[in-house]
């Protein structure tokens, strides 16, 4: 970032910077998968299966923390560029399973030292020590903020689906068309 950004604000809240780290990281990623032709998006599918292939189009869902048409549209697209390809397993035809392809698994040999590439770029400059802390703080954060999600008993403090968010928009428009 620039000077000015450390001059401007000062004591910006964690979750700013959290938000401008995350965004830095991100773009920085985004431009060398560019150079392969690889979205980000997709890149967040390729690292789950590279870990666990033939999952459920469910299950990957829920491991990249996207909704499930987001999923379905990317293994889609995924799957015409010969990353992925979908099946149904004979016992149960209900589910769909995305395994990668020889081509889906060859990327990770080009893509992974290029988010290793961006790992080492983000913390030049630290001593081992800070990226330690760094690392514990972060992952303290994590943890207190998903330990307040669960055990929140609020019902309406929870992340509405997007058609729940869909229908509150309509049921808003069409209060507003009455008055």
């Amino acid at each position: 970032m620039l000077r000015h950004w450390h001059d401007a604000v000062p004591n910006d809240r964690l979750a700013h910077l959290v938000k401008d780290a995350t965004r830095s990281l991100v773009r920085a990623l985004q431009m060398r998968l560019a150079e392969h032709e690889v979205s980000f998006g997709h890149w967040t599918f390729l690292r789950i299966l590279w870990e666990t292939d033939g999952l459920t189009q469910r299950e990957l869902s829920a491991q990249a923390g996207v909704m499930e048409p987001t999923t379905f549209t990317a293994v889609k697209a995924m799957e015409t560029l010969g990353y992925v390809e979908r099946q149904q397993m004979p016992d149960n035809k209900k589910n769909v399973h995305v395994f990668l392809t020889p081509a889906g698994r060859a990327l990770r040999k080009k893509l992974v030292p290029l988010a290793e590439e961006v790992n080492e770029i983000s913390v030049a400059g630290l001593s081992e020590r800070d990226i330690l802390t760094a690392r514990k703080v972060l992952l303290a954060v994590i943890e207190n903020l998903a330990e307040d999600e669960s055990g929140s008993t609020n019902p309406l403090r929870r992340v509405p689906s997007t058609r729940e968010i869909g229908r509150l928009i309509a049921e808003r428009g069409e209060a507003t068309d009455d008055a």
